[in-house]
């Protein structure tokens, strides 16, 4: 997989990430090249990364192993927070809620095998390299994997535009705050299967916020009530 960006590779080197290559500007300065001085690097012209590595680079480029998901049996049943991603289809989303959930102590997040962004380069380098510090688990079924959240004393939160105001639930203990897909929002047997539904409200015209937004938003609120 590659990852590019300063920041990114910062977190690569901190996480002890095997390292496949590093592609590196031949004028970087010393910063980078002293972070990088126990590595081997291939050192390339700036035109020649620009043609090779068509995206905003940074002047640093690194071939490293494909994430690593977690399970869902690693969830600890200890006044978790977690975010369940409904099928995400934006890598920037997924990126940018990645960064939100680290900043905010999210424990995990849960994404579906299917239909879904996965972890690749874009959202490496939206979430600015934290992916690396968050606990992603892939499930094969969503409405199954609420189930099994609520017989371990989860409670689910939704999130949809008809719900309960969201500064008005009570978000501590165990608890799993769901977002859904960026146009359809949360499938019917999701938003079923929750046991509290989060409405953000809206005061202008529009009528949704982004994904990524509306997410932190909550999250947010959830950490402000769990203190």
């Amino acid at each position: 997989m590659l990852v590019y960006g300063r920041n990114v590779a910062e977190e690569v080197i901190k996480r002890n990430i095997k390292i496949n290559k590093i592609y590196i500007q031949d004028n970087m300065d010393s910063e980078i090249t002293n972070m990088l001085s126990s590595y081997k690097k291939i050192t390339m012209k700036k035109r020649e990364m620009d043609n090779k590595f068509p995206f905003v680079h940074q002047g640093i480029v690194m071939d490293i192993e494909d994430y690593k998901y977690k399970e869902l049996k690693d969830i600890k049943f200890n006044n978790s927070l977690v975010v369940m991603l409904d099928h995400i289809e934006d890598p920037h989303n997924f990126g940018a809620i990645i960064r939100t959930c680290e900043a905010a102590g999210v424990e995990y997040i849960i994404i579906p095998d299917n239909r879904s962004v996965e972890v690749n380069s874009t959202v490496i380098k939206t979430s600015v390299g934290t992916v690396f510090n968050m606990n992603i688990i892939k499930v094969p079924n969503l409405v199954n994997t609420i189930n099994y959240l609520k017989k371990n004393g989860f409670w689910v939160v939704g999130t949809d535009m008809a719900g309960t105001d969201y500064s008005e639930i009570d978000y501590k203990g165990n608890t799993c705050i769901i977002v859904g897909n960026e146009g359809k929002g949360m499938s019917r047997l999701v938003s079923e299967s929750c046991d509290f539904i989060a409405s953000i409200p809206m005061l202008g015209e529009v009528n949704s916020l982004n994904a990524s937004v509306a997410t932190a938003i909550v999250v947010f609120e959830a950490v402000k009530s769990r203190r």
